[in-house]
């Protein structure tokens, strides 16, 4: 076929400023998630290099180090650690299941007239300052756990075999029990937000199907809404437990600040964040708050890993969804 037969319009002046328009586009979003990335090694290596002199000091035993003593200059990590991993994984036993259920009442029980005041809340929880929930849980819930719930733990569940050393102590109402309670308060409005917008995804037409087979509500939820949304509440679980790694006014109020290293949940212990925003104005030594630089590292670290696994997780299940 002869090319002529179809000639090529000339280039306008229009065409060309789309052109020019499209590729400036293209560099500013390009620019714009280099610098996410630049901000985020940017952030790392900053800590990194301030906490210099407690990694040269004490090199990779700062991670399971225990000591932690401002006079003698001996520092260690592994109560901040603990402390933070224990009350995250607290508020995530408690935070899933009540998210799951707020997000299936309202997708799938709950009549319209109640879910839009109910949504309404959840968001409103979601704004609420941590420090806030950090007062209420110092005021509030503290006295109530300390005269009404701690002594009946430490009386009944602390005298079990091998689970009883986690429920004995002295009713504080300070300890890393109600900062794991707090934080899962925290936490609940986010995850159930994500659970509710995905469960909403769901195609009327595969619950139907599934009801008019007989299936009752609760296998229509585990057998179809679930499997059909995994990767999405997966993803929202892990977004909820990020910011529990990270919280740190809330905690600080509630967790008591005491750098001991227990078993029990009744009594009071520390995480990285309180550990930094306690004692960063009162470090006095240029390895003082290396050291507290060094535990910034250390839960950027941490929280590193946790997304890590969430998204590595998310590529194994879509890859066996065929995705």
């Amino acid at each position: 076929m002869n090319a002529t037969a179809f000639p090529v319009p000339a280039s306008t002046d229009r065409d060309v400023k789309d052109a020019r328009a499209d590729r400036g586009f293209r560099w500013l979003v390009t620019a714009a998630g280099v610098f996410v990335l630049v901000s985020l090694a940017a952030a790392a290596l900053s800590m990194l290099w301030g906490g210099r002199e407690a990694f040269a000091k004490f090199g990779i035993a700062f991670l399971w180090t225990d000591a932690w003593d401002p006079v003698g200059l001996n520092f260690g990590a592994l109560v901040p650690i603990y402390g933070t991993l224990v009350t995250a994984l607290i508020a995530m036993l408690i935070a899933v299941p009540v998210s799951f259920g707020i997000a299936m009442f309202l997708t799938e029980i709950a009549p319209k007239w109640l879910r839009g005041p109910i949504g309404s809340a959840i968001e409103l929880l979601a704004g609420i300052p941590s420090i806030i929930y950090g007062m209420w849980g110092l005021f509030v819930l503290v006295p109530y756990l300390s005269e009404h719930v701690y002594p009946w733990v430490d009386a009944h569940l602390g005298q079990l075999p091998l689970v009883g050393t986690l429920f004995a102590g002295p009713p504080l109402g300070l300890g890393m029990g109600t900062a794991g309670l707090v934080l899962a308060i925290m936490v609940i409005p986010f995850i159930a937000s994500v659970m509710r917008e995905v469960f909403l995804t769901v195609p009327g037409r595969l619950k139907e199907s599934a009801y008019a087979l007989g299936s009752t509500r609760w296998e229509v939820v585990w057998d179809v809404v679930l499997p059909y949304t995994r990767s999405a509440v997966i993803g929202g679980i892990f977004l909820g437990l990020g910011r529990a790694l990270g919280e740190t006014m809330a905690v600080t109020f509630v967790l008591g600040n005491a750098h001991e290293l227990t078993a029990s949940l009744l009594m009071p212990g520390n995480s990285i964040a309180a550990t930094i925003a306690n004692e960063f104005s009162e470090a006095d030594s240029d390895m003082y708050r290396s050291a507290l630089i060094a535990l910034g590292f250390v839960l950027f670290l941490v929280t590193f890993v946790v997304l890590a696994a969430a998204r590595l997780m998310l590529r194994q299940l879509s890859k066996k969804e065929g995705n």
